[in-house]
Formats: C-alpha cells, structure tokens, sequence
C-alpha cells in the first residue's frame, strides 16, 4: 500500500547517539530504518558521518540545524551538504521568533536567505512546525503566512502531524493542503491533551515537569491518538518522498530505542 523509505529523526535517541554515534546508527540500521534525520552531530566531522553512514547503509537525509545557528553562520549548511543531506531544516523557534513577535519577520526573511543558501548546495530547506504556529495574524494561520511569504523553490514543508494536530487541524487534511510543497513528513504519536508539560517532554522548560498533570504524552507511532492510515494516504497523494519517525520522549516505559523500534514494526505492518 505505502512505499515510503522510512527514517528516524535521532533527536528520538539523543543520549544513545552522545554515549555511542556509530553504535547507535547500526542499532538504528538493524531496526529496518533506512535513513536518518540528524539532530546535532556531536563534535564529529562530516567525512566521518558521511563514511559511518555509507557503511552502515543509511541514507542522511536531513538535519534540524538551529535557526539562530545558521542565521550566523549561513556556511554551516555545508556541513550537512558534505555529509549528503539533500534537506536542512529549521526545527524550532525560540520564543523571540515566534509568531506575533517582531523577529517572527526575520524568520521570514531569513528562511529566503538560508533557502538561496541551500539550493546553491543542492539540498532544500524545510521547516518543521510545532504547534505554536497554528495562531491567527489577521485570521490567517502564522504557517500558512510563512509558506505564502517565502516561495516553496526555497521552502518546503516538513509537517510534524502531532502539531498540527495539538495545533487544532487535521493532520491529513494539513497535508494535502501542501500537495506538491510536501517533501518529508514527520510521523509522531500522542496520547492526552495540549497541555503545559508539552515543551517539557521535548526538552524545553523543564519546570513545568513539575507544575503540570503530565497529561500530555508522546507515543510511540501507532500506540496513541494518530491515524496514520489516513495520514499516509494524504502524504502518499501530496507525493512526500519520506517518511520520518520521531518521539520526543519515551513513554510506555519503554527506553528511546525500543520506542523507535515500536514505531517500526507498527509502520511495517500497515505498509
């Protein structure tokens, strides 16, 4: 039914990849993922990821780079291009940047530069959305603005569909609405309601661990509130190329790794 190559982004394993890099790609290989999306390369050089995923057999799709990070330093898509990503992506705005602050404009005027930027190097910037996006500036949704400003040659979607759907939209309906601007979708599961303890889970504002009821809960891909037939059918009609699993945090009481390895034997079994 679906042909999608399915990656992990490694944000999902962060502390394997800081203990053991080229240890946790093979674990991630022998999981029957066949590409990975980097979150941080943890001091190692681009040749060196470029070899270990080469011989591993795992495609380096991508890479969620800091939008401040390469703001400053726009040469630092290179390194991601040398390794063989064809997509670099914004992965998350601080609160400065957001929408209906004054810097959410440079975050449009930025993505132009960096997306100039990363075509010269043959690779596609995208940008991953939460669900902070989904407010209204004069009734328009902040991403919709975002993806109307800058031109889809220099900005593709990465839709991470548990956002939009805390965002309050349909995650298939949001892809199809980006037909044909839909290159990687990220496939994540929830259980619960928005609620404060979200930007905790993904390792940001770790005092309202304490002050929510935890209601909100990431899942592995199949394991919670998703239905992730109807997004794959969407994102097979918008004709995405990849699919990508990502699970800020563990749940279940399952490590990082067996959450990531859930994931896949559930996508394997509906594909």
């Amino acid at each position: 039914m679906y042909d999608f190559p399915i990656a992990l982004q490694l944000y999902s394993v962060r502390d394997d990849m800081e203990a053991d890099f080229e240890g946790t790609l093979k674990k991630v290989k022998a999981l029957g993922y066949d590409g990975v999306e980097f979150a941080g390369l943890f001091g190692k050089s681009a040749d060196e990821v470029k070899k270990m995923c080469s011989e591993i057999g795992l495609v380096p799709i991508s890479a969620h780079v800091p939008f401040v990070d390469m703001m400053n330093d726009p040469n630092l898509l290179s390194v991601y291009a040398e390794i063989g990503c064809k997509y670099v992506v914004i992965p998350y705005l601080t609160e400065e940047y957001r929408p209906g602050q004054d810097k959410f404009a440079e975050v449009i005027e930025g993505a132009k530069m960096l997306g100039k930027k990363a075509n010269e190097l043959g690779m596609k910037l995208c940008y991953h959305n939460h669900d902070f996006e989904f407010v209204k500036i004069n009734g328009e949704y902040a991403l919709d603005i975002l993806y109307k400003e800058v031109p889809a040659d220099l900005l593709s979607t990465q839709i991470d569909t548990c956002w939009v759907n805390v965002g309050g939209e349909n995650p298939a309906e949001y892809i199809r609405k980006y037909a044909g601007r839909v290159e990687i979708v990220h496939l994540k599961d929830f259980t619960g309601s928005k609620s404060e303890n979200m930007y905790a889970l993904i390792g940001i504002d770790d005092d309202k661990k304490k002050e929510s009821s935890g209601s909100f809960e990431f899942r592995p891909v199949g394991s919670g509130l998703q239905d992730f037939p109807a997004i794959l059918d969407a994102s097979k009609e918008a004709g995405a190329k990849w699919v990508v699993v990502e699970q800020d945090s563990p749940s279940m009481g399952k490590t990082p790794m067996e959450c990531a390895e859930m994931s896949i034997k559930y996508l394997k079994s509906i594909f």
